[in-house]
């Protein structure tokens, strides 16, 4: 197939694209940079199957594709909420502008939702039919209101003019392509270990997380994007929770780091728990993530030691 992975150049994107162009796929990779990396795809640049378009989301995208994977946002609460509104208006206007391109080209189109549609839950672990419990105006408002209407846009589009949508709600993923400034909570601390400095907890670290190795994600994208008939929101995430304190220990010895823990206050709207319902990915796709967390920090801190030893 020819598919376009907007937000290519990311984190997740430039896995996906790798992973895509192994199953012999043309790959058109749309990014306007803003946390995107072209070090994330210069591996791939020499590959004749795969373009490179320097492009803003919001803009309309006028291409010929036959499948569309919409992963353009910052994830990282230090990124989206630098500039809100602009990462409103990737959500919502980026949504639109690919189902737009979906519609014209009649092609498939999957949505990179987030646990975070799910706000500060009120039951765990979630599955897909549970609401949520989000504050829409609070600091983190833009990305989890946007990714919530991104969805409504998405099942809309499907029910007005049947575009064939799929839907995945991605929990807490990690692994080797995440930027050590990123903010994300994993990052933070495998830098801070390494560097043997205090690793910062927010709030008492009782509040968890459930962390996904990168392939295991990517694994569970590609799946659910070529199942057929599945156009409803499914949850992509490891059911294994950990307490951020149970992390940073876990960092600290698989690290051999001198670092001790060290506490601060936690974010506004910071929720407490992370722990997906993965009923649906197991019994529709046959997905179940196999890295556990042990294996895949050892990867992801050798990974960063090499990051930081080039700075």
């Amino acid at each position: 197939m020819r598919i376009l992975i907007t937000g290519g150049a990311g984190f997740l994107g430039s896995h996906l694209a790798r992973r895509l162009l192994l199953d012999n796929h043309e790959i058109l990779c749309l990014d306007n940079l803003y946390t995107g990396r072209i070090k994330n795809i210069n591996d791939l640049r020499s590959n004749p199957r795969f373009k490179f378009i320097h492009q803003d989301v919001q803009e309309p995208i006028k291409l010929e594709v036959e499948g569309i994977f919409n992963l353009a946002c910052p994830a990282s609460p230090i990124h989206y909420q630098k500039d809100p509104v602009r990462t409103l208006k990737t959500n919502v206007q980026g949504a639109i502008n690919v189902l737009e391109l979906a519609h014209r080209n009649n092609a498939r189109v999957l949505q990179a939702s987030t646990s975070e549609i799910y706000g500060d839950p009120k039951v765990s672990p979630q599955n897909e039919s549970y609401w949520g419990n989000v504050n829409p105006i609070g600091i983190r408002s833009c990305y989890d209101e946007g990714k919530r209407t991104a969805e409504t846009l998405f099942s809309d589009y499907h029910r007005q003019y049947e575009t064939d949508i799929r839907i995945a709600r991605i929990f807490n993923t990690y692994g080797p392509g995440m930027a050590s400034d990123d903010g994300r909570v994993v990052s933070n601390l495998i830098c801070q270990a390494i560097k043997n400095e205090p690793l910062t907890i927010y709030g008492d670290g009782s509040q968890s997380r459930s962390f996904c190795y990168v392939s295991d994600l990517i694994d569970g994208l590609i799946s659910l994007f070529f199942m057929e008939n599945l156009h409803s929101p499914v949850n992509l995430g490891n059911p294994s929770p950990r307490t951020m304190n149970e992390l940073a220990n876990e960092i600290i010895n698989i690290s051999n780091s001198t670092s001790v823990i060290k506490f601060d206050k936690l974010p506004k709207d910071d929720p407490l728990l992370r722990e997906p319902d993965i009923e649906m990915a197991k019994s529709k796709l046959n997905w179940l993530p196999k890295i556990d967390l042990k294996e895949g920090l050892l990867t992801t801190i050798g990974y960063f030691r090499k990051e930081l030893q080039g700075k």
